[in-house]
């Protein structure tokens, strides 16, 4: 797997940790008849860890295309343009 994939795949994950937070608030309140914000702010709490290694995740995943947007920059200077 290249860099770039490994950046994309990176990036996919820090999007799936940060939605699951919400998605667990959903379906943890999808049996009561009414939302109130109170309620939405009390199932959230307690994945702070969730947030964390998405961030890490997203930070890994742009250090990674970074990286690779660099690697393939170099490349394209050093071939000659004469052969």
């Amino acid at each position: 797997m290249n860099r770039r994939a490994a950046g994309v795949m990176f990036c996919c994950i820090s999007a799936f940790l940060f939605s699951s937070r919400y998605i667990c608030a959903a379906i943890q309140n999808s049996g009561k008849t009414s939302w109130s914000s109170d309620q939405i702010r009390l199932s959230l709490t307690g994945l702070g860890l969730l947030q964390f290694l998405g961030v890490i995740a997203l930070i890994a995943g742009i250090v990674y295309l970074v990286i690779a947007e660099i690697q393939e920059a170099k490349s394209k200077s050093k071939i000659d343009p004469k052969e």
